[in-house]
């Protein structure tokens, strides 16, 4: 076998891997969260609170008079004053997102111990940048309520996951194993 032959079969071991244990885990985080997690803990509802309430402090950094209201555990909206609020609900808690670039992380070879920070801080990092994707989208619905949907649909979600891919690239450029 030449050393080509070995690089590219090598590659491609590592490669059906790294899907083969990113489909795994991804099963077992979606049979986990679907049948145990969503019905029987309150961790979307808390999540989506934290979002709710972050947001709420945030925007009254910048003298922003916000309200927030509660229509059920599932249906959380948060709104500037003289705005129609901004409703948040499960899909826009980060849940998916965070589990998705957990699963890279886990499934991608690098040193475990830096797994045991980065995986953490990452989640955070995706945390963050959710509560200022619902604070730029309530001062959209504040100052523009016309582009909310196109920015809710194609700016947001482009910026959120360009974020999420550069916390990939950076782990598997400086963290993961060579």
């Amino acid at each position: 076998m030449s050393v080509k032959d070995r690089i590219i079969s090598f590659y491609n071991a590592k490669t059906s891997r790294f899907f083969v244990l990113s489909a795994l885990i991804y099963l077992f985080w979606f049979l986990l969260y679907d049948f145990y997690i969503k019905p029987k803990t309150l961790l979307d509802e808390k999540i989506i609170s934290n979002i709710i309430f972050s947001t709420k402090r945030f925007l009254e950094l910048f003298s922003y008079k916000v309200y927030f209201t509660m229509e059920d555990i599932n249906y959380q909206m948060i709104g500037i004053d003289g705005a129609h609020p901004i409703w948040i609900g499960g899909p826009c808690d980060g849940v998916a997102i965070m589990a998705i670039f957990l699963i890279f992380v886990s499934a991608f070879p690098g040193n475990q111990i830096h797994k045991l920070w980065y995986i953490p801080l990452g989640i955070l990092l995706i945390h963050f940048i959710n509560v200022l994707r619902v604070a730029g989208l309530t001062l959209i619905n504040f100052y523009a309520p016309e582009y909310l949907d196109f920015n809710h649909n194609y700016t947001f979600t482009f910026l959120v996951y360009g974020f999420i891919f550069i916390l990939w690239i950076t782990w598997v450029n400086k963290f993961s194993k060579r």
